[in-house]
């Protein structure tokens, strides 16, 4: 999974499955994180899904989380703020070790 620190926040890189029948991390794609939420991928309903899926998996405030890539297709880059590089990287682990 690609977690890398870019000019004070970090990025992710996530492939996510719009229309599940169950939301939540389902594990790992190549370099990206796979995210499964139930919304559709229509008006950035998914998108901002994602974005709520993540804060809570991570612990932190929704505003915190962006997709600030890919928003209309299904492989984005997710940006994250506020938190360091080891402890997105230790709780995203235990969310896909977790499942």
């Amino acid at each position: 999974m690609k977690l890398e620190l870019k000019d004070g926040a970090l990025l992710l890189q996530v492939k996510v499955v719009p229309n599940a029948s169950r939301a939540g991390i389902a594990g790992v794609l190549g370099d990206a994180l796979k995210v499964k939420v139930a919304q559709p991928p229509e008006d950035g309903k998914a998108n901002r899904a994602v974005e709520a899926l993540l804060a809570d998996v991570l612990g932190i405030a929704s505003g915190n989380v962006a997709v600030v890539a890919g928003q209309t297709r299904p492989r984005k880059t997710v940006r994250i703020a506020g938190m360091s590089l080891e402890n997105a990287r230790e709780k995203l682990e235990a969310a896909v070790g977790g499942r």
